[in-house]
Protein backbone atom coordinates (compact mmCIF):
# COMPACT_ATOMS: atom_id res chain seq x y z
CA UNK A 1 0.00 0.00 0.00
CA UNK A 2 1.28 3.59 -0.90
CA UNK A 3 2.00 5.79 2.01
CA UNK A 4 -0.09 8.13 1.40
CA UNK A 5 -1.23 11.22 3.46
CA UNK A 6 -4.40 11.86 5.49
CA UNK A 7 -5.26 14.98 2.86
CA UNK A 8 -4.59 12.75 -0.05
CA UNK A 9 -6.95 9.46 1.14
CA UNK A 10 -9.49 12.55 2.18
CA UNK A 11 -9.83 13.91 -1.66
CA UNK A 12 -9.50 10.06 -3.15
CA UNK A 13 -12.38 9.25 -0.93
CA UNK A 14 -14.35 12.78 -1.52
CA UNK A 15 -12.75 14.24 -4.31
CA UNK A 16 -13.78 17.95 -4.73
CA UNK A 17 -15.44 19.10 -7.96
CA UNK A 18 -16.07 15.58 -9.78
CA UNK A 19 -18.42 16.39 -13.24
CA UNK A 20 -18.39 18.10 -15.77
CA UNK A 21 -18.77 21.87 -16.64
CA UNK A 22 -21.59 21.58 -20.13
CA UNK A 23 -21.59 25.62 -20.85
CA UNK A 24 -17.36 26.02 -20.07
CA UNK A 25 -15.13 28.39 -20.95
CA UNK A 26 -12.19 26.07 -21.66
CA UNK A 27 -11.47 22.30 -21.10
CA UNK A 28 -8.14 20.45 -21.37
CA UNK A 29 -7.74 16.57 -21.39
CA UNK A 30 -3.87 14.78 -21.22
CA UNK A 31 -3.26 11.25 -21.03
CA UNK A 32 -5.27 8.61 -22.88
CA UNK A 33 -7.03 5.31 -21.44
CA UNK A 34 -3.36 3.14 -23.38
CA UNK A 35 -1.51 5.09 -20.53
CA UNK A 36 -3.98 3.76 -17.60
CA UNK A 37 -4.31 7.76 -16.39
CA UNK A 38 -6.62 10.02 -18.55
CA UNK A 39 -7.74 13.60 -17.11
CA UNK A 40 -10.24 16.08 -17.95
CA UNK A 41 -10.63 19.55 -16.45
CA UNK A 42 -12.99 22.03 -17.42
CA UNK A 43 -12.77 25.51 -16.52
CA UNK A 44 -15.87 28.67 -15.94
CA UNK A 45 -14.92 32.03 -15.82
CA UNK A 46 -16.20 35.05 -14.87
CA UNK A 47 -18.63 37.34 -16.65
CA UNK A 48 -15.54 39.92 -17.47
CA UNK A 49 -13.81 36.32 -18.46
CA UNK A 50 -10.72 37.13 -16.02
CA UNK A 51 -11.08 34.67 -13.14
CA UNK A 52 -11.99 31.01 -12.66
CA UNK A 53 -15.07 30.68 -11.05
CA UNK A 54 -15.44 27.15 -11.60
CA UNK A 55 -13.32 24.06 -11.97
CA UNK A 56 -14.42 20.44 -12.39
CA UNK A 57 -12.88 17.38 -13.38
CA UNK A 58 -13.37 13.59 -15.06
CA UNK A 59 -10.80 11.09 -14.66
CA UNK A 60 -9.83 7.35 -15.13
CA UNK A 61 -7.13 6.94 -12.86
CA UNK A 62 -5.77 6.26 -9.42
CA UNK A 63 -5.93 7.50 -6.09
CA UNK A 64 -3.45 10.10 -6.64
CA UNK A 65 -4.97 11.26 -10.03
CA UNK A 66 -8.03 11.55 -8.34
CA UNK A 67 -6.81 13.26 -5.48
CA UNK A 68 -4.34 15.22 -7.77
CA UNK A 69 -6.98 17.12 -10.07
CA UNK A 70 -9.78 17.49 -6.95
CA UNK A 71 -6.06 19.64 -5.05
CA UNK A 72 -5.70 21.27 -8.35
CA UNK A 73 -9.45 22.53 -8.61
CA UNK A 74 -9.74 23.67 -5.16
CA UNK A 75 -6.42 25.47 -5.43
CA UNK A 76 -7.46 27.28 -9.14
CA UNK A 77 -10.87 28.75 -7.84
CA UNK A 78 -10.83 32.31 -8.26
CA UNK A 79 -7.82 32.62 -9.61
CA UNK A 80 -6.76 34.68 -12.74
CA UNK A 81 -5.83 32.52 -15.66
CA UNK A 82 -2.18 33.72 -15.37
CA UNK A 83 -2.19 33.23 -11.80
CA UNK A 84 -3.60 29.49 -11.96
CA UNK A 85 -0.98 28.70 -14.94
CA UNK A 86 1.59 29.93 -12.60
CA UNK A 87 0.50 26.95 -10.37
CA UNK A 88 3.49 23.98 -10.09
CA UNK A 89 2.94 19.91 -9.99
CA UNK A 90 4.72 20.90 -6.68
CA UNK A 91 2.52 23.62 -4.77
CA UNK A 92 -0.39 20.20 -5.86
CA UNK A 93 1.89 17.98 -4.20
CA UNK A 94 1.87 20.59 -1.03
CA UNK A 95 -1.73 20.74 -1.37
CA UNK A 96 -2.03 17.04 -0.20
CA UNK A 97 0.69 17.28 2.52
CA UNK A 98 2.95 15.81 -0.37
CA UNK A 99 2.43 12.33 -2.17
CA UNK A 100 4.74 9.25 -3.07
CA UNK A 101 7.39 9.81 -5.15
CA UNK A 102 6.43 6.85 -7.17
CA UNK A 103 3.12 9.01 -7.89
CA UNK A 104 4.62 12.51 -8.46
CA UNK A 105 3.59 11.86 -12.75
CA UNK A 106 -0.32 12.37 -11.14
CA UNK A 107 0.14 15.62 -9.96
CA UNK A 108 2.15 16.60 -13.49
CA UNK A 109 -1.19 15.41 -14.80
CA UNK A 110 -2.65 18.09 -13.39
CA UNK A 111 -0.42 20.69 -14.37
CA UNK A 112 -0.70 19.50 -18.28
CA UNK A 113 -4.22 19.74 -18.25
CA UNK A 114 -4.55 23.60 -16.85
CA UNK A 115 -2.15 24.51 -19.37
CA UNK A 116 -3.45 22.56 -22.18
CA UNK A 117 -7.32 24.19 -21.41
CA UNK A 118 -6.18 27.91 -21.25
CA UNK A 119 -4.08 27.50 -24.18
CA UNK A 120 -7.21 26.21 -26.22
CA UNK A 121 -8.95 29.04 -24.54
CA UNK A 122 -6.74 31.98 -25.82
CA UNK A 123 -6.63 30.42 -29.17
CA UNK A 124 -2.75 29.28 -29.15
CA UNK A 125 -1.08 26.66 -29.60
CA UNK A 126 -2.11 23.55 -27.50
CA UNK A 127 0.80 22.32 -25.35
CA UNK A 128 0.18 18.97 -25.69
CA UNK A 129 3.09 16.44 -24.51
CA UNK A 130 1.90 12.78 -25.38
CA UNK A 131 1.58 11.86 -28.97
CA UNK A 132 -1.79 10.09 -28.95
CA UNK A 133 -3.08 10.98 -32.39
CA UNK A 134 -3.60 14.95 -31.01
CA UNK A 135 -3.21 17.00 -33.86
CA UNK A 136 -0.44 19.33 -31.93
CA UNK A 137 2.10 18.21 -30.33
CA UNK A 138 4.71 20.20 -28.67
CA UNK A 139 7.46 20.49 -30.67
CA UNK A 140 10.36 18.11 -30.15
CA UNK A 141 11.58 14.59 -30.20
CA UNK A 142 9.61 11.97 -28.86
CA UNK A 143 11.47 10.38 -26.62
CA UNK A 144 9.70 7.73 -24.57
CA UNK A 145 7.65 5.85 -27.71
CA UNK A 146 5.63 3.76 -24.68
CA UNK A 147 3.86 7.10 -22.99
CA UNK A 148 4.66 9.34 -26.36
CA UNK A 149 6.73 11.71 -24.56
CA UNK A 150 8.54 15.08 -25.67
CA UNK A 151 12.14 15.59 -25.23
CA UNK A 152 10.67 19.52 -24.30
CA UNK A 153 8.38 18.18 -22.05
CA UNK A 154 10.81 15.94 -20.35
CA UNK A 155 13.43 18.64 -19.50
CA UNK A 156 10.64 20.90 -18.57
CA UNK A 157 9.67 18.85 -15.59
CA UNK A 158 13.21 17.88 -15.10
CA UNK A 159 14.41 21.10 -14.55
CA UNK A 160 11.17 22.42 -12.59
CA UNK A 161 11.20 19.71 -9.96
CA UNK A 162 14.96 19.66 -9.77
CA UNK A 163 15.90 16.13 -10.66
CA UNK A 164 18.93 14.09 -11.37
CA UNK A 165 18.24 10.13 -11.56
CA UNK A 166 16.28 8.52 -14.60
CA UNK A 167 14.50 6.54 -11.53
CA UNK A 168 12.55 9.88 -10.49
CA UNK A 169 11.74 11.30 -14.32
CA UNK A 170 9.97 8.30 -14.11
CA UNK A 171 8.33 9.01 -10.72
CA UNK A 172 7.17 12.16 -12.59
CA UNK A 173 6.54 11.72 -15.94
CA UNK A 174 6.19 8.12 -16.20
CA UNK A 175 8.72 8.14 -18.95
CA UNK A 176 11.36 4.59 -18.98
CA UNK A 177 8.81 3.18 -17.29
CA UNK A 178 7.50 0.26 -19.76
CA UNK A 179 9.94 -0.85 -21.71
CA UNK A 180 12.87 0.98 -20.32
CA UNK A 181 14.27 1.82 -23.55
CA UNK A 182 14.49 5.09 -23.34
CA UNK A 183 16.53 5.51 -20.10
CA UNK A 184 19.83 6.49 -21.76
CA UNK A 185 18.29 9.41 -23.57
CA UNK A 186 16.40 10.43 -20.02
CA UNK A 187 19.87 10.18 -18.72
CA UNK A 188 21.35 12.20 -21.17
CA UNK A 189 18.97 15.20 -20.56
CA UNK A 190 19.01 15.39 -17.35
CA UNK A 191 22.99 15.83 -18.09
CA UNK A 192 21.37 18.75 -20.33
CA UNK A 193 19.54 20.30 -17.75
CA UNK A 194 22.06 20.02 -15.18
CA UNK A 195 24.94 21.64 -17.25
CA UNK A 196 22.45 24.33 -18.15
CA UNK A 197 21.80 25.51 -14.01
CA UNK A 198 24.18 27.93 -13.16
CA UNK A 199 27.37 26.28 -11.15
CA UNK A 200 28.41 29.10 -9.20
CA UNK A 201 26.46 28.22 -5.96
CA UNK A 202 28.48 24.87 -5.45
CA UNK A 203 31.82 26.61 -5.69
CA UNK A 204 33.44 28.56 -2.94
CA UNK A 205 32.63 32.37 -3.32
CA UNK A 206 35.19 34.11 -5.51
CA UNK A 207 35.53 37.37 -3.83
CA UNK A 208 34.69 37.41 0.00
CA UNK A 209 34.24 40.56 1.97
CA UNK A 210 37.22 40.54 4.60
CA UNK A 211 34.16 40.81 7.52
CA UNK A 212 32.97 37.46 5.85
CA UNK A 213 36.01 35.94 5.65
CA UNK A 214 36.61 36.57 9.18
CA UNK A 215 33.33 35.20 10.40
CA UNK A 216 33.37 32.19 8.50
CA UNK A 217 36.86 31.58 9.86
CA UNK A 218 35.59 31.78 13.33
CA UNK A 219 32.76 30.06 12.42
CA UNK A 220 35.04 26.94 10.78
CA UNK A 221 37.27 26.87 13.50
CA UNK A 222 34.61 26.77 16.31
CA UNK A 223 32.05 24.32 14.39
CA UNK A 224 35.12 22.06 12.36
CA UNK A 225 38.08 22.42 14.21
CA UNK A 226 38.00 22.87 17.76
CA UNK A 227 35.95 19.66 18.53
CA UNK A 228 38.41 17.29 16.63
CA UNK A 229 41.32 18.90 18.92
CA UNK A 230 38.93 18.31 22.17
CA UNK A 231 38.73 14.62 21.31
CA UNK A 232 42.61 14.25 21.76
CA UNK A 233 42.61 16.47 24.61
CA UNK A 234 43.39 19.78 23.24
CA UNK A 235 42.23 22.86 21.93
CA UNK A 236 43.25 25.97 20.39
CA UNK A 237 42.52 29.91 20.75
CA UNK A 238 41.90 32.34 17.58
CA UNK A 239 44.57 35.05 18.15
CA UNK A 240 43.72 37.39 15.29
CA UNK A 241 42.77 37.89 11.89
CA UNK A 242 44.82 39.90 9.23
CA UNK A 243 43.13 39.56 5.81
CA UNK A 244 44.43 35.71 4.63
CA UNK A 245 46.82 35.23 7.28
CA UNK A 246 44.79 33.69 10.62
CA UNK A 247 47.17 33.63 13.65
CA UNK A 248 46.16 30.66 16.56
CA UNK A 249 47.53 29.71 19.64
CA UNK A 250 47.49 25.84 20.60
CA UNK A 251 46.39 25.21 24.21
CA UNK A 252 45.86 22.24 26.50
CA UNK A 253 47.16 19.38 25.39
CA UNK A 254 48.16 21.15 22.01
CA UNK A 255 50.36 23.64 23.56
CA UNK A 256 54.03 22.64 23.45
CA UNK A 257 53.55 18.83 21.87
CA UNK A 258 55.76 18.12 19.17
CA UNK A 259 53.27 17.42 16.52
CA UNK A 260 51.64 21.32 16.97
CA UNK A 261 53.44 21.94 13.46
CA UNK A 262 51.45 19.29 11.63
CA UNK A 263 48.23 20.41 14.17
CA UNK A 264 48.90 23.80 12.33
CA UNK A 265 48.79 22.77 8.90
CA UNK A 266 45.97 20.41 9.28
CA UNK A 267 43.97 23.78 10.67
CA UNK A 268 45.44 25.95 7.46
CA UNK A 269 44.12 23.08 5.45
CA UNK A 270 40.73 22.84 6.72
CA UNK A 271 40.07 26.82 6.62
CA UNK A 272 41.32 26.82 2.72
CA UNK A 273 39.09 24.21 1.94
CA UNK A 274 35.86 25.51 3.85
CA UNK A 275 36.64 28.90 3.67
CA UNK A 276 39.25 30.39 0.88
CA UNK A 277 42.52 29.03 -0.50
CA UNK A 278 44.40 31.65 0.28
CA UNK A 279 44.50 31.25 4.15
CA UNK A 280 48.26 30.98 5.61
CA UNK A 281 47.75 30.19 9.35
CA UNK A 282 50.76 31.05 11.92
CA UNK A 283 51.16 29.58 15.16
CA UNK A 284 51.81 32.22 17.87
CA UNK A 285 52.90 31.81 21.67
CA UNK A 286 49.48 32.92 23.10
Amino acid sequence: MWDYTEKVREHFLNPRNVGDIPDADAVGEVGSLACGDALKLYIKLDDAKERIVDAKFQTFGCASVIASSSALTEIIKGKTLDEALATTNQEIADFLGGLPEEKMHCSVMGQEALEVAIAKYRGGPVPTHHDHGHEEVEPGEIVCKCFGLTDTFLKKVIAANKLTTAEQVTHFTKAGGACGGCIPKIKELISEVLGAQPTEERKKPEKLTNLRKMQLIQETLEKEIRPLLWADGGDLELVDISGSEVQIAFRKACAGCASSGNTAKFVELKLRDLVADDIVVQEVEG
